[in-house]
């Protein structure tokens, strides 16, 4: 008898073990008695820290029989926790099959590929970011500090390292134009290359500075855009060639903005890198924006750590995180949603790279608001707090979305919440003695 995983992708069959029996069948027994087809997250917890742990002490055989039941718990088109399930259970598969082939009696290849979601048109990207605040709560955050910060300044020029395709700026732009002492000139400076991770666009980062071009001639604000040439794929390298005054063609006259959105999760820890001061770490990097002087930074991301050395605990610690999006989407869209079918499919693939993969392989870093406070004053930055209009600002835009999400203000940070539970952090700063 053969069971099949169900999957937005191809299928993957399992064989049907005995699944009580185990030198662990005591421990085990006690995990899955009465959890085939239960929903209770629990239980499901219970028997992903049983895989998991499982394949951190290489034992295929119990990992398998664990698997088996979470097969017949997922489903890509049931509840939540169904559908989280078949997320996770795709990530230890894939995990599992490079651990031990033979013994999983199937090979995928699926795993191997962090860039098989669907690129979007500028008009579905747009739709797909409108779905929940995920990512307007950080736009709106953020570009409200930086509209504070240079209040009054005739020229600005804002670094922009996010993975958001410059969604962010038609509505600072809008803001400018609007500006009581008339719009500053404006410019954007983007990379070439970003981290191969979704969402991902249909067109070139030339073509959107040319809309964004477009769009800023229509409002009657000065703007320039202009991309970083970096010949290699990898945001690392652009980092450590290209991040310097003579590179970004930093002026005297303009106020430098920093701003990062979810850009610092997929640089690696400094024991990741050749030697503890490699560029490329998260303290690399923000040792060269600082040299660089910038008025101000920004930094938005999702609230989790997520990466810990043990596959277990970054499992744990990821079922309890991004359970929040496949919630949130179950509230206003139906099951068979072609959008909500795509951003799971994006979250999911990204549980199969914090899951399935170690080492460089493994890009998903992420570490939660408290920590890159922590990380920020190591590097001599001050935090910057939030007006009271940018306060007001964030929350009339969450009262445009689903009842469920808030906000709430912590020391360093704003911190959008889904039925109070943190999902994204904004913050921001300023070099030490830079602040006025």
């Amino acid at each position: 008898m053969r069971s099949e995983l169900r999957s937005n992708s191809t299928k993957i069959s399992l064989p049907n073990p005995n699944l009580f029996q185990n030198t662990r069948g005591s421990s085990l027994s006690g995990a899955l008695r009465g959890t085939l087809g239960s929903l209770d997250g629990a239980c499901i917890e219970k028997l992903l820290l049983h895989c998991a742990s499982a394949l951190e002490s290489s034992d295929v055989t119990l990992a398998q029989q664990v698997m088996w039941v979470l097969n017949n718990i997922a489903s890509s088109n049931g509840d939540p926790n169904q559908r989280l399930t078949s997320c996770f259970l795709r990530a230890l598969i894939s995990r599992a099959s490079r651990l031990c082939p033979t013994a999983m009696g199937f090979h995928s290849t699926a795993a191997n590929s962090l860039t098989s979601s669907r690129p979007m048109s500028v008009t579905e990207f747009a739709g797909y970011v409108d779905l929940t605040p995920w990512h307007r709560f950080g736009f709106c955050a953020s570009n409200g500090a930086i509209y504070e910060a240079i209040e009054g300044h005739p020229k600005v020029h804002i670094l922009d390292l996010s993975i958001t395709h410059c969604m962010q700026w038609p509505t600072l732009i809008d803001a400018l134009a609007k500006r009581p002492e008339g719009a500053p000139f404006l410019r954007i400076t983007v990379p070439s290359t970003r981290p191969p991770v979704p969402p991902l666009l249909n067109v070139s980062i030339e073509e959107v500075g040319l809309r964004l071009a477009n769009f800023a001639r229509s409002r009657d604000v000065p703007f320039e855009f202009h991309v970083l040439k970096c010949p290699n794929s990898s945001a690392n390298v652009l980092i450590q060639n290209q991040l310097s005054p003579s590179s970004l063609v930093l002026r005297e006259d303009e106020t430098f903005i920093v701003n990062c959105q979810s850009w610092l999760r997929y640089l690696p820890d400094e024991q990741e890198g050749i030697n503890s001061c490699k560029p490329s770490s998260k303290d690399g990097f923000l040792e060269l924006i600082l040299e660089l002087n910038p008025d101000l930074v920004t930094v938005t991301d999702e609230d989790s750590d997520l990466d810990s050395p043990s596959l277990a605990t970054r499992t744990m610690a990821c079922f309890n995180y991004l359970w929040i999006p496949f919630d949130a989407l179950e509230t206003f869209l139906p099951k068979d949603s072609p959008q909500r079918m795509d951003y799971e499919a994006d979250v999911g693939q990204k549980i199969e790279n914090i899951i399935g993969f170690d080492g460089p392989q493994r890009i998903e870093r992420l570490e939660s608001g408290a920590k890159l406070a922590r990380r920020m004053k190591k590097a001599k930055f001050s935090s910057v707090q939030f007006c009271e209009k940018t306060v007001r600002e964030v929350k009339f835009l969450l009262d445009e979305h689903a009842s469920g999400w808030g906000m709430k203000k912590e020391e360093d940070m704003l911190v959008l919440t889904w039925k109070g539970h943190s999902s994204v952090f904004t913050t921001a700063w300023a070099p030490n003695g830079f602040q006025e």
